[in-house]
């Protein structure tokens, strides 16, 4: 490309990323590097990649090919961006990033509608380490600036919510802790880069559960973490000191789910709409929690931010009882009930987000249930839903 050419547009880069001709050779994928050992000519050779490791060959678990195209085009997919780390799982991703940027006697910002291992991450091995956890509400836009103290040193985003999909002012919090030095990670499974560029936005580090859209067909488990020049050699530090390292079947697995990313995400905003603008219209709903809809708090942040929306939200049952929400779920035909989400088959959970609050009061109408839209037919979702909706009006 010539300093005149046009970027390129979401759709060709995901097609394009991460297929040097190096990891390629020649054929369309990057091939399935399985190896441990490295086998050098000589000690002079040996010796020559032990002082760059990062850049060759060198040990199993610091990468070969498979994994370094995929981490390349992760991080071609974020503008600003200086590189990315891979790891077995979301959860591993978010424990990496945050150890990373944070030493005993720090304090962490958190958002009260994080995901909930991330919470316990805090709980269970921040807080024995001396570093302090406080929960902020995901409302709070630029106003965190008064939660501010001389220890904080990270804020941790997720937007929109894992259960209650607040969207957060993400420029506006990355504006205020820039103003103080103080680093931002955002959790961006939901959207990933394709609907919202985080780094482009202010976020220092962003995480990806790439067991969700990323692979697409729930069938491999991992997660990433890409971050800007001055956040992501302290990464990487961390990452290979913890020994952190990605299974060259998963990479590949992940790869190939990203080259139809962009076609998947469509679908599953479209069904996701679809499905969502009707339960708003049925009597027993009270209320919709989907970003795109101008009742979710923060719609009007998510209109000015984000390029789309994807397959994930929830519902707030109209009165009723967990025993008539399992009725609802438990009879269904078209939906799976399991944990995680972001595959081509759609999902329905009871989630209790009231349960894992602290900052803020979670307060609703009735259970509520997660769903995640796959990439069935939506009218075939629906029906399947009204029947779980009478199932749920009869008591169970």
């Amino acid at each position: 490309m010539t300093d005149d050419t046009p970027p390129l547009r979401p759709a060709t880069r995901i097609a394009a990323a991460g297929r040097r001709k190096e990891w390629t050779q020649g054929i369309v994928n990057t091939p399935v590097w399985r190896a441990s050992t490295i086998l050098f000519d000589s000690v002079a050779d040996l010796r020559r990649a032990s002082a760059s490791p990062n850049d060759r060959l060198y040990y199993g678990r610091r990468g070969t090919p498979t994994q370094w195209s995929l981490a390349d085009a992760l991080t071609e997919l974020e503008p600003g961006a200086a590189g990315t780390m891979l790891y077995p799982s979301g959860v591993a991703a978010i424990a990496m990033a945050l150890l990373s940027v944070l030493k005993p006697g720090d304090e962490l910002l958190m958002v009260d509608s994080a995901y909930e291992p991330t919470r316990a991450f805090c709980r269970n091995v921040l807080a024995p380490m001396g570093i302090t956890t406080r929960f902020y509400d995901p409302l709070a836009g630029g106003a965190i600036a008064d939660l501010f103290s001389d220890a904080t040193r990270a804020i941790f985003l997720e937007s929109p919510g894992s259960l209650t999909f607040e969207v957060q002012d993400v420029p506006a919090i990355c504006a205020a802790a820039n103003a103080r030095g103080i680093v931002t990670l955002l959790d961006n499974t939901w959207a990933t880069p394709l609907y919202f560029p985080a780094l482009a936005k202010g976020v220092d580090l962003t995480i990806l559960a790439c067991t969700k859209y990323i692979v697409g067909h729930s069938d491999a488990m991992l997660g990433s973490v890409t971050a800007t020049a001055g956040h992501f050699e302290a990464l990487r530090r961390t990452t290979h000191q913890f020994g952190q390292h990605v299974g060259p079947d998963d990479a590949a697995l992940a790869s190939r789910g990203l080259r139809t990313l962009d076609v998947r995400l469509r679908q599953h905003q479209a069904g996701a709409l679809e499905v969502a603008r009707w339960l708003e219209t049925h009597p027993g709903v009270a209320r919709v929690l989907h970003p795109a809809l101008p009742t979710c708090p923060g719609h009007a942040i998510w209109a000015r931010d984000f390029a789309g929306s994807t397959g994930l939200f929830a519902f707030v049952l109209q009165g009723g009882d967990d025993a008539a929400r399992a009725a609802l779920i438990d009879g269904l035909d078209h939906f799976g009930i399991g944990f995680s989400w972001g595959g081509f088959e759609s999902l329905a959970l009871p989630v209790d987000p009231a349960a894992i609050r602290s900052a803020t009061r979670w307060q609703a109408e009735g259970p509520v249930v997660r769903l995640h839209i796959g990439l069935e037919d939506p009218a075939d979702l629906i029906a399947d839903l009204k029947r779980g909706l009478d199932r749920f009006a009869a008591g169970g």
